[in-house]
């Protein structure tokens, strides 16, 4: 089976979001940077994640 999930646009997505509801006033600057923060976190333990073979245990 393969998928063709780009976790870099789920990224981009997931920002343009955050910026989005900070310029409409829904999000606080530090409610903002601790939602990127956390963003950022999850993009990082994804390509963790993602990266390298599948492999089949033995």
């Amino acid at each position: 089976m393969t998928y063709n999930f780009d976790p870099d646009r789920w990224y981009e997505n997931e920002l343009a979001v955050l910026k989005a509801r900070f310029k409409a006033g829904k999000l606080s600057a530090q409610e903002y940077e601790e939602a990127t923060n956390d963003l950022d976190r999850r993009h990082d333990e994804m390509l963790e994640r993602l990266d390298g073979t599948f492999q089949i245990p033995k």
